[in-house]
């Protein structure tokens, strides 16, 4: 299925960001008059040292100059406080959103989990997860508040220096506010979006290329393919440090235009009282109390015109967390459906297909009861794994019906489903964690009599207590320390310990030997009595512990009968 690549715009992702805040909008004002307020003790200081140069000057200050130090010192202190708390508040919004946006990405990777993310690079979920949340808290806590304290602050000093000093330099101030703050940045931000999303995108295929090769080592060095995928990865590497470059010179281009128009603001600015004093239409004290307003106010809207070269990152992860989270999953839970403690399974004139002109499986009908192992036997390809997914509603049918206990599966709750059957993949999974957790995976309350009595089950709890830790052995990074049987194995323990009346096994001994093969499939003999077995492969001889045996050949499915078996 192929995605949409149209990009959400800056606005909708900067108000869709922004709407997330949720109760911790007041919190974001808070920060906002806290800053906006610590900006003004700032710029009091410098201003103080003018009104007592003003007073020098024959201006009529009612301070004295004890006065005027003890207030330029007192707002000095006074803008620590606020700094600190309007950066604390910030920060604490930050966090306590990339904390909800983790959360609402991992309920979505698990609503879209399986179908959609057959399609995605993990490396790009794990960019999501890490890289593009992080550079998302430069928005919240570097963004927001920001422009709220420009807007303010610029509004306060305006107002000012017109009443103080003069309107034309109001008006002059103003001039360079919506310059510097408003038009550099809409500048910068065209300029640089091409190139921050090209960086975005290639950052995340490096990631997902990196990760494929680490995951890949063991194949890269036996196919003796290290210095090709070296190569390839110095190139990639090359590729992203070009865009970093493109990127940084964009934003210091950028910044150069920011400084120039602050400089030539503040000349104008000079130039302006220089002109008015001239005129007599201003006295020499004034002038320089609001030129030295109008010089110190330029710092928030500085931090605005920064923020294109951030932003154009910012946007670019904001899109595809945005899309992420608004994306459909192929198939919807169901919730207010029926449940179910399995005793059968049938399937009635089954059709699918991943596009609607190619049927992948047509006309399937087979049924399972508690008590057998039924077999489904057929080349690579030709739809079994598809079958076993559509029994746990990874995709929707359709056409035909997928019964339990005699209700289709379309009016049964997801949980339900999900306790009743379970499927064990051809590559198991494990954790970087002990062989406990690992198990824990199926049943997080479990005791260790239990995990012991899965194990046996399994035929693994022989090897496990065997190792120097037990249990407690560390099962490695991706499983490592395991061979492909005991983690195999050690999958099918997973299985008995979740209990389910129903265990799908998508070609369980593809990966082993035959002595792991045939102590699976032993295990799976011992235990049929108590639950229903699907077990499917393309190897004939691991149906030797069938009930019953399917065939499906060219996306149709026929019963083998025994004496085409023996």
């Amino acid at each position: 299925m192929k995605e949409k690549k149209s990009r959400i715009s800056g606005f909708r992702i900067s108000s869709r960001l922004i709407v997330l805040l949720g109760s911790l909008s007041y919190v974001m004002v808070f920060a906002v008059i806290n800053g906006s307020f610590g900006f003004l003790c700032s710029m009091g200081v410098t201003l103080m040292g003018a009104v007592g140069v003003a007073k020098a000057l024959g201006e009529p200050i009612a301070l004295s100059y004890g006065w005027i130090a003890g207030l330029a010192v007192g707002l000095g202190v006074l803008r620590g406080a606020l700094r600190f708390v309007e950066q604390y508040c910030n920060h604490y919004i930050a966090f306590r959103l990339l904390a909800v946006l983790r959360d609402k990405i991992f309920a979505a990777l698990r609503r879209l989990c399986p179908a959609k993310l057959e399609s995605k690079q993990k490396g790009s979920i794990i960019a999501m997860l890490t890289s593009d949340i992080e550079t998302l808290e430069v928005f919240y806590a570097h963004t927001i508040s920001p422009v709220c304290i420009a807007v303010l602050v610029s509004a306060a000093v305006a107002l000012f220096v017109g009443l103080v000093a003069s309107p034309y330099m109001a008006l002059v101030a103003i001039v360079g506010f919506i310059a510097v703050g408003i038009v550099s940045p809409l500048i910068s931000s065209k300029l640089m979006r091409e190139a921050g999303v090209r960086y975005r995108a290639c950052f995340s295929s490096f990631n997902a290329y990196f990760l494929d090769s680490i995951k890949g080592i063991r194949d890269i060095v036996l196919n003796n393919a290290g210095e090709q995928r070296k190569k390839e990865v110095a190139a990639r590497s090359d590729e992203l440090l070009s865009h970093t470059h493109q990127l940084k010179y964009k934003i210091a281009g950028a910044t150069a235009v920011t400084e120039f128009a602050v400089s030539l603001m503040t000349l104008v600015a000079t130039a302006t009282a220089v002109a008015l004093v001239a005129a007599g239409r201003m006295s020499a004290g004034k002038a320089v109390i609001g030129v030295v307003a109008i010089f110190g106010s330029f710092g928030p809207v500085i931090a605005i015109s920064a923020l294109p070269g951030n932003l154009t990152q910012t946007f670019a992860s904001g899109d595809r967390v945005l899309k992420l989270l608004k994306e459909e999953p192929v198939v919807s839970e169901i919730r207010d459906g029926e449940k179910f403690d399995f005793d059968s399974v049938e399937v009635k004139d089954l059709s699918f297909g991943y596009e609607k002109d190619r049927k992948v499986l047509e006309d399937i009908c087979m049924y399972a009861k508690r008590g057998e192992i039924v077999g489904i036997v057929g080349e690579s390809g030709c739809g079994k794994s598809t079958l076993l997914k559509l029994l746990l509603r990874f995709w929707s049918k359709d056409g035909g019906e997928i019964d339990y206990n005699g209700t289709d599966i379309e009016r049964i709750n997801s949980d339900s489903l999900l306790d009743n059957v379970t499927m064990v993949s051809q590559t198991t999974y494990l954790f970087d964690e002990s062989i406990e957790e690992n198990l824990r995976v199926a049943k997080e309350n479990a005791t260790a009599q239990e995990l012991a009595d899965a194990c046996r089950q399994a035929s693994v709890h022989e090897f496990v207590i065997s190792l120097p830790d037990g249990y407690a052995t560390a099962a490695g990074a991706l499983g490592d320390n395991l061979s492909a049987g005991e983690k195999q194995r050690i999958g099918l323990a997973r299985a008995f310990l979740r209990g389910s009346g129903l265990i799908l096994l998508d070609e369980p001994t593809s990966n082993v030997d035959s002595i792991n093969e045939g102590m699976i499939l032993r295990s799976l003999a011992e235990h049929k009595k108590e639950k229903a077995i699907i077990l499917v492969s393309h190897r004939e001889s691991t149906m030797s512990v069938a009930d019953r045996v399917y065939r499906i050949e060219k996306g149709r499915i026929r019963e083998v009968k025994k004496s085409e078996r023996e």
